[in-house]
């Protein structure tokens, strides 16, 4: 019984695997958008490899100041569909 009570409990927290900061390069931003392209590295909670790609910012406030080559850390997770960064430290 123990071990079926464990199992279980390793189950439901595999499912809430939470966004982990990921070094990432500013390639291009687009505030009129909300959108950010970003040269990242691994994404782990999404099992996204390093790449470049462009995300929509939960808060487009996030794109103020930000310009293309910046070196920033970024938490993404998906939102409805879409990659979305939900932090942005510079």
């Amino acid at each position: 019984m123990k071990r079926l009570t464990l199992a279980a409990v390793l189950t439901l927290a595999a499912g809430f695997v939470s966004a982990q900061s990921v070094d990432a390069e500013v390639r291009k931003v687009d505030a009129a958008q909300g959108k950010l392209t970003l040269k990242h590295g691994e994404i782990k909670n999404l099992d996204m490899p390093p790449m470049t790609m462009v995300f929509r910012v939960a808060d487009k406030a996030m794109l103020d100041g930000l310009k293309a080559g910046d070196k920033i850390k970024v938490d993404v997770d998906k939102i409805d569909g879409q990659y979305t960064v939900t932090k942005l430290a510079r």
